[in-house]
């Protein structure tokens, strides 16, 4: 398969030239590996922790292990021999120099505890999910998205992408198998990623007994996508107790699986709502999980507004995330029932983002933005994310901006 650049290469490259220790984190198969080993070319040793008798070694004598393997060293899978971290934390503090140590982990439920407490200070941590947008595309470098002019002006040169492209690539995922030369079967890639996942992350890394029932979970998750969480009800629907709902959905969420987007809240506001929203951050898994079965039937469906949501806020906490830093993203709604999907709180300013599956939604769509003045906060410029062709204001502070912008 052709490499495909990833926007966080830039940030990746910048981090490298600071820590002496660079850690990647984020789900299966979203290309971690791959993005190091071409950044490092023939510059340093590769070990892989999946082999077994490499992680036998690693965890039974770490020591030797760092004699054996030498850095400047490309280390995958970290979290399988967490024993190494201590060692590394003293290998470090001997030579500082930057770059020495590349990692990458799967999952951060049992990992970043140890991270943390061995590296803290020493580390660089970035996040990579599967395939934005831009990246699929091949532009992958842009700042995060941020309605701003100078944000917007950008992304001008944006390859134009209508609702039948867009749902494709909802329906069709992230991941990087998935858009490489050879074509592959959509279920099975799915089925074969949730069974790894269950069975070496949620059973083996994670202590999960009930393999069933945290498919129900998932299962359920996915089908509420896009919309308030009420974790009471997904527990009692999928028949688990609200402790165990709880701590399973930590565990998506630490493993890269969900994003759990929080309601904004001033100590000026006392009136808004405290249930944040789940959104999947692979439409392509999600659409899996809720068994819809091409692009088609799925634009049709009563959950295609979902998915739309879903898609776009997860092509934002991409643009945020794999530009190294934190997605400052929130959303609205008081106990008024005035709602705004994205809130992004930069600069001390609040800009509002209403996001609707529509060619020809208006200003009616950003009606409730003027609710956030109620917040005491200054706001900035809003925008209207649509299957729309082209950029336009709305009002002098708010523009209507096509999904492909993102």
């Amino acid at each position: 398969m052709n490499y495909r650049t990833r926007t966080l290469e830039q940030f990746f490259s910048r981090a490298t030239e600071q820590f002496p220790v660079v850690l990647v984190i984020g789900p299966r198969q979203v290309g971690k590996t791959t993005l190091l080993r071409h950044l490092a070319g023939e510059s340093r040793t590769y070990v892989t922790l999946d082999d077994p008798l490499v992680r036998a070694l690693a965890r039974q004598d770490p020591a030797l292990f760092l004699q054996r393997f030498q850095p400047p060293l490309l280390l995958d899978e970290v979290q399988y021999a967490p024993e190494l971290l201590i060692y590394i934390k003293m290998q470090v503090d001997r030579d500082r120099r930057p770059g020495s140590f590349w990692l990458t982990g799967s999952q951060q439920f049992h990992l970043m505890k140890g991270v943390s407490e061995s590296l803290a200070g020493r580390v660089g941590i970035l996040t990579l999910l599967g395939f934005s947008q831009r990246e699929i595309v091949g532009a992958p470098f842009a700042p995060p998205f941020w309605p701003t002019p100078d944000n917007l002006v950008s992304r001008d040169g944006s390859r134009p992408t209508g609702m039948r492209q867009i749902f494709e690539q909802i329906w069709r995922g992230a991941f990087p198998a998935l858009w490489g030369d050879v074509k592959i079967d959509h279920g099975l890639f799915y089925g074969s990623f949730v069974q790894t996942y269950l069975q070496r992350d949620v059973r083996d890394l994670a202590n999960v007994g009930d393999e069933n029932g945290f498919l129900r979970f998932l299962r359920g998750c996915a089908a509420r996508t896009g919309q308030m969480l009420n974790l009471q009800d997904l527990c009692r629907d999928v028949d688990i107790n609200h402790a165990t709902g709880k701590r399973w959905l930590s565990i998506l969420e630490s493993s890269g699986i969900v994003y759990i987007l929080q309601p904004f809240h001033s100590n000026i506001s006392k009136r808004l709502i405290k249930t944040p929203k789940l959104y999947f951050l692979d439409t392509g898994l999600a659409a899996w999980l809720t068994q819809w079965s091409t692009p088609e039937t799925l634009e049709a469906g009563a959950m295609a507004g979902a998915f739309f949501e879903t898609w776009v806020v997860s092509e934002v906490v991409k643009s945020w995330w794999h530009n190294g830093r934190e997605a400052p993203i929130f959303y609205y709604r008081d106990r008024d029932g005035r709602e705004i999907d994205l809130v992004i709180h930069q600069d001390g300013q609040l800009c509002p983002v209403e996001i609707k599956r529509s060619a020809t939604a208006g200003r009616e769509a950003v009606r409730h933005f003027h609710a956030l003045e109620s917040l005491g906060l200054p706001i900035g410029p809003g925008a209207l994310i649509s299957i729309g062709d082209t950029r336009l204001p709305l009002t002098p502070t708010i523009q209507a901006i096509p999904a492909y912008y993102l």
